[in-house]
C-alpha cells in the first residue's frame, strides 16, 4: 500500500508538472483570409518575417471594425478559389480581379483598386503620354493585358518598336538606360517601384476596367457585411491612405479606391 500511495503521488506530480508546462490549444481567429503571401505590395513579409501590404492592412482593419479577429492563411494564388468554396478560409485577397466568370460561382465586395495598365517614363524625357510615343521604343511584358493593348494602340500610334520582357526588372534596367523610351505594365507595380525613385514618373493611366476585391465563397452574407463596412472605409478615405501609404502617389477620384460602387451581382 506504501509503494502503491507512493507511485500514485509521483504520478499526480508529474501530471501537475506535464499540465503546467503544456502550450494551450491556439485560440482560432474569427476570420480566416486566404492570401498569396509574396505578392508585393498587396501581401508579403518584411524584413522581420510579419505578414505586411495594402490588402493586408485593408482586412485587418475590416476584421477590426466587425470586431472579429483576423488570421493570414498562406495559399498559391490558384489555391484561393477551391479553399473559399470549400470553406476552408472565409474570404481571399491577392490582388483578385472581379470577372464575369468568376461570379458565376463567388462572391466579391465592391472593388477597391482599378488595376489598369500605365506608361512609365524616365522623368527628364519630356514625354507625357501614350500619345507622345510616335516612333518610339516601348517596353512591355511578353503576353500581358499591356502586351495586347499595345499591340492594338499600334495601329493609331505608330511606335517605333514594341519590345516584350519576361518582367518588371529587365525593362526598368533598359528603361533607365535608354534603350525604351516607355514601359507599359500593371499600374500598382509601376507606382509601388516608381515611389522611390524620382528619375522615373508614371505619367499616364491606360484603362483596361480590370478591378480588385475580396472574394468570398457564393452568396454568402459575409460578402454584404464587408461591403458595408468597405462603403464606410471609402468615405472615410481610409482606402485613399492606403494607397498613398503603398504607392506613394494620391488616388486618382475617378477610381473605385475612393469611388463607392455596387456589390457585384452574382450570376
Amino acid at each position: 500500500m506504501k509503494f502503491r500511495s507512493i507511485v500514485w503521488k509521483l504520478t499526480l506530480a508529474l501530471g501537475l508538472v506535464v499540465g503546467l508546462g503544456a502550450t494551450p490549444p491556439t485560440q482560432a481567429a474569427d476570420l480566416n483570409v486566404g492570401a498569396n503571401v509574396g505578392n508585393v505590395p498587396w501581401e508579403f513579409q518584411d524584413k522581420s518575417g510579419a505578414i505586411v501590404g495594402f490588402e493586408i492592412d485593408l482586412v485587418n482593419e475590416v476584421g477590426k471594425r466587425l470586431g472579429k479577429s483576423v488570421e493570414i492563411v498562406n495559399i498559391p494564388f490558384n489555391g484561393l478559389f477551391p479553399a473559399v468554396e470549400s470553406g476552408r478560409i472565409n474570404m481571399a485577397v491577392s490582388s483578385i480581379t472581379i470577372t464575369e466568370k468568376r461570379l458565376g460561382s463567388l462572391s466579391f465586395a465592391q472593388p477597391y483598386y482599378d488595376s489598369d495598365q500605365s506608361l512609365t517614363v524616365k522623368a527628364d524625357s519630356g514625354i507625357k503620354s501614350t500619345a507622345d510615343l510616335k516612333g518610339k521604343v516601348i517596353g512591355v511584358d511578353t503576353s500581358s493585358t499591356g502586351d495586347i493593348w499595345a499591340t492594338k494602340a499600334n495601329e493609331t500610334i505608330g511606335f517605333g518598336t514594341i519590345n516584350r520582357y519576361e518582367g518588371l526588372a529587365p525593362a526598368m534596367l533598359d528603361l533607365q538606360a535608354g534603350r525604351i523610351d516607355g514601359y507599359i505594365s500593371d499600374i500598382p507595380a509601376l507606382l509601388y517601384y516608381t515611389k522611390d525613385k524620382p528619375e522615373l514618373k508614371v505619367v499616364e493611366r491606360i484603362p483596361t476596367g480590370e478591378k480588385y476585391s475580396i472574394m468570398f465563397a457564393k452568396n454568402d452574407p459575409l460578402a454584404k457585411d464587408v461591403n458595408e463596412v468597405i462603403t464606410a472605409l471609402k468615405k472615410e478615405g481610409f482606402i485613399a491612405g492606403l494607397h498613398e501609404k503603398w504607392f506613394g502617389a494620391k488616388a486618382e477620384d475617378t477610381t473605385s479606391t475612393v469611388q463607392v460602387t455596387d456589390m457585384p451581382a452574382t450570376r
